[in-house]
């Protein structure tokens, strides 16, 4: 009978990415090793639910829940303690308290630290608001219901440097429902502003007719843009824009006025990782190899936004490469294939097919995009408009809840829908 060293995975953070992760190693490696998940926050939340919680669509009670007795039902330990550093040489955590975590594999999926001090004036300790975590959210909800008593012009979108593009259209489209539901639509004249090169370039160069459509979409709905635009300061009530031409040369100045903005930054990595020697790119970004492993250290693995990406091209005003649910969902699996296949002695081969697959709210109907894979040249690339969005989002919301707290990783409809669709999680 084979022995069984009994080997201590630690996932650090508990998001969409590392609760999907801690779950699947509890699912491939079986009873017999230790899996710790620890994570800044006692809590889970679902982040892709932030817009509506910003209008009061959603409670924080919908859209969170409490980590610890759903990963206590699988025997995954939680620590819900904010990490300090990381001893990559010596394979240990110290964490805020003062306490220690030794690990055999430590899997990184922090998320991103939100980049507002980059712009003078920007973020919810400046004069902008966030839907990037859900104390933002409700931050933003708090300051809509008085907007709502005192209307003027709203601006949303994206700052330079960020990298993910849906849900700033997202809120724009909804804020944009609610007013008109509110009958307080023709009191707010709304505005995009957007780092992209162009509508619907989205970070990933375009999917499908993602500009004909999503420009389309702003014009039916009497929202102005600009895009190539380079946010260099943000005042009480002004908003300093920075327009540029397709080669990088100013085009125009704009002084936006706003009653409310809300716009997405650009991130980098959590300081406890961007410090590690050798592990992060300049931004704090992990740099990982095509088996999701870090190029420095062999037993570090990591998924997510924190990892790092090289944009899909050159942009006049910086923009990079967003990392999608499911994307993030194949890089886990990738992670728990090469894990378990290290533990058992054999190479680590496995590699994130890197799909795709977004559904963006728009209100009371939604936009999809498919890109297969989603760094270019696709298989599959497509974007498409409908109430079906709308509805396919609200349904992934609870979905993706259910899942979490159940603990399947990857249920078996969720398995053979993807495969029908021709999505695999895995490269051949």
């Amino acid at each position: 009978m084979n022995h069984i060293v009994e080997k201590h995975i630690v996932v650090l953070g508990a998001g969409t990415g590392g609760m999907p992760a801690a779950y699947e190693l509890r699912n491939r490696l079986g009873p017999h090793h230790r899996i710790t998940v620890i994570n800044a926050s006692e809590t889970f939340q679902f982040v892709p639910s932030n817009p509506w919680v910003a209008v009061g669509w959603r409670q924080r009670d919908d859209t969170t829940f409490e980590i610890r007795p759903y990963l206590a039902r699988k025997q995954i330990d939680f620590i819900g303690k904010a990490v300090d550093t990381i001893d990559a040489a010596h394979n240990k955590l110290s964490l805020i308290d003062g306490s220690e975590v030794s690990y055999d594999y430590l899997v990184i999926t922090t998320g991103p630290k939100l980049a507002f001090d980059e712009i003078e004036g920007a973020g919810p300790q400046g004069h902008t608001h966030s839907i990037c975590t859900i104390d933002h959210a409700e931050h933003t909800w708090a300051h809509y219901q008085r907007f709502l008593d005192d209307p003027g012009p709203v601006i949303v979108g994206a700052m330079p440097g960020a990298s993910c593009f849906g849900p700033a259209y997202e809120f724009g489209f909804i804020v944009n429902t609610d007013l008109r539901r509110r009958k307080l639509r023709h009191k707010v004249p709304m505005t995009f502003v957007t780092s992209e090169p162009y509508v619907g370039h989205m970070g990933l160069g375009g999917v499908g007719d993602s500009k004909g459509m999503l420009e389309s979409e702003l014009r039916n709905n009497d929202i102005k843009w600009i895009t190539n635009a380079k946010v260099t300061k943000v005042e009480d009530g002004v908003m300093h824009v920075t327009q540029l031409d397709d080669q990088g040369q100013v085009l125009k100045e704009h002084q936006l006025p706003f009653k409310m903005s809300m716009m997405i930054p650009a991130f980098k990595g959590v300081d406890a990782v961007a410090k590690v020697d050798g592990l992060c790119n300049p931004r704090g970004m992990v740099l990982v190899d095509k088996h999701q492993r870090s190029t420095k250290y062999p037993n570090i693995f990591s998924a997510g936004v924190c990892i790092a990406i090289p944009p899909i091209e050159a942009t006049p005003v910086p923009t990079g490469a967003p990392k999608t649910g499911y994307m993030i969902e194949t890089m886990v699996t990738a992670i728990v294939e090469n894990i378990a296949s290290e533990i058992e002695g054999r190479e680590a081969t496995a590699r994130g097919s890197w799909n795709a697959i977004c559904l963006a709210d728009m209100g009371d109907t939604g936009a999809a995009f498919v890109a297969l894979p989603q760094i270019p040249p696709r298989n599959v690339n497509w974007f498409k408009k409908g109430k079906w969005v709308h509805l396919a989002k609200v349904a992934f919301e609870k979905y993706f809840m259910h899942k979490m707290k159940t603990g399947n990783s990857e249920p078996i409809y969720e398995k053979y829908v993807l495969k029908a669709l021709g999505i695999e999680r895995l490269e051949p």
